[in-house]
């Protein structure tokens, strides 16, 4: 029956990860059309676009009663993905400049949300209120970076009127192809963590956040590699933003939750330390090299040794 349950799960994320990359190309092809800077493209279509599976888990945990599972990875895939996704991009991408301005705005941004996040997780539950509050912070915050963007870059692709259609349905099928996978995965972490006696946050912040963070991984080196790098910056900062925000807060929107704070607060903490980490080094270093990628690789490294001691 674990094996099974295991099958669910690998196959779940897998459906979840195809779909949302999918989604993005289809979506990103429409925003490439309009005259928005590419750093603005990344920090919201392509973060949304790249935490769909996180999202779409978020509303599945929060319905079925297992907040842990929402907060767990939400708050696991914030910290994963400005250290060990954004640590591996100059090993796989190359060197880059992250952009001392736009680091400092959408970091400091979620550091400041992930302490809101702490103070509304001390009770042990996340109302509708909570969520709203959080929603409400992460469009405050994506108004604030906009509005301290660089002036709109010409437009990166033409789409024709004609596909315009096709590619918004397309986006919007491969969006629901996430929400199915999710679900089935959220399924399976349930089953598995009630097999193996693990509380159900620390394997979605641990297990989870990896799996969930894979399309950042897959479009940020891309996009590095074609030379889009305010995209990919965009990106894996802003897909931290919705994180710490948009995707815990929309769960409890949909049914309100109890969490463990005796675990949530703990990471959450840490995760704010790591982001404050690295929003520091990132604008003290003007360019993210293999050096400053290992830096990255070993705050990751140490918040298995912090959390699980």
């Amino acid at each position: 029956m674990t094996v099974a349950w295991m099958a669910v799960l690998v196959i779940g994320f897998a459906v979840a990860l195809v779909a949302s990359r999918r989604a993005v190309i289809h979506a990103s092809t429409l925003a490439f059309g309009l005259r928005v800077p590419p750093f603005l493209i990344g920090v919201t279509l392509l973060a949304i676009g790249t935490d769909l599976p996180e999202i779409a888990n978020s509303i599945v945990a929060s319905v079925t009663g297992h907040g842990d599972i929402n907060v767990g990875d939400s708050i696991g895939s914030t910290v994963t993905q400005v250290t060990l996704i954004l640590g591996l991009l100059p090993f796989f991408g190359g060197a880059f400049t992250a952009g001392r301005t736009r680091v400092m705005a959408t970091g400091g941004l979620t550091v400041v949300a992930l302490g809101v996040g702490v103070f509304l997780l001390r009770d042990g539950f996340l109302s509708r209120a909570d969520g709203t509050l959080l929603v409400v912070a992460w469009v405050v915050s994506s108004i604030i970076v906009w509005r301290h963007a660089p002036p709109a870059a010409q437009p990166a692709i033409t789409v024709p009127s004609r596909r315009k259609s096709r590619h918004a349905l397309a986006a919007l099928g491969y969006m629901a192809l996430v929400g199915a996978g999710a679900t089935a995965a959220v399924q399976a972490f349930v089953h598995l963590a009630e097999t193996f006696s693990v509380p159900e946050y620390l394997m979605t912040f641990f297990a989870a956040s990896i799996g969930t963070s894979l399309p950042e991984l897959m479009v940020d080196v891309t996009a590095l590699r074609r030379g889009e790098r305010d995209l990919a910056v965009g990106d894996i900062f802003g897909s931290s933003l919705v994180d710490a925000t948009l995707s815990i807060g929309i769960g409890p929107i949909f049914a309100p939750t109890l969490i463990n704070s005796d675990l949530a607060v703990p990471g959450s903490l840490f995760a704010m330390a790591a982001l404050a980490a690295v929003t520091l080094l990132l604008t003290v270093v003007p360019r993210h090299d293999w050096k400053t990628g290992i830096v990255l690789l070993g705050i990751y490294a140490a918040m298995y040794v912090v959390l699980l001691s």
